[in-house]
């Protein structure tokens, strides 16, 4: 690449290996998700249990209906599972990478350990 200024000579080979727009534009898809607190929440408790949609929304205070819009969104991100349970949908983290990331990264930020994971 031909840089105007090149101040640092490993810029080249930075630039080389650089991710292209595809994986940036899906870096900050997933980084939205954590930009809504009540996600946040939800993902803190998902990280933890396996829930429903009328246990999850009596935990943030909102309606199964607000919930139900995360979840999708979430679940869209490939961040959460769904699974039948009976008549309802019990979902938990994702087992992937970016999910495993994300449940870390909450864990590090709050200062807390996994409850699973101390018992």
């Amino acid at each position: 690449m031909n840089l105007p200024h090149n101040h640092d000579k490993n810029i080249n080979r930075v630039l080389d290996n650089m991710p292209g727009n595809n994986k940036f534009a899906d870096c900050a898809e997933l980084f939205s998700q954590l930009g809504d607190s009540t996600r946040l929440k939800i993902l803190w408790i998902l990280c933890h249990s396996k829930e429903c949609v009328s246990d999850i929304a009596a935990a943030v205070g909102m309606s199964r209906a607000v919930v139900s819009h995360h979840l999708q969104l979430l679940r869209k991100s490939d961040l959460v599972n769904a699974e039948r349970v009976g008549q309802e949908i019990h979902y938990s983290l994702a087992d992937s990478q970016e999910a495993k990331l994300l449940h870390m990264t909450i864990e590090a930020f709050f200062k807390t350990a996994c409850p699973i994971l101390d018992s």
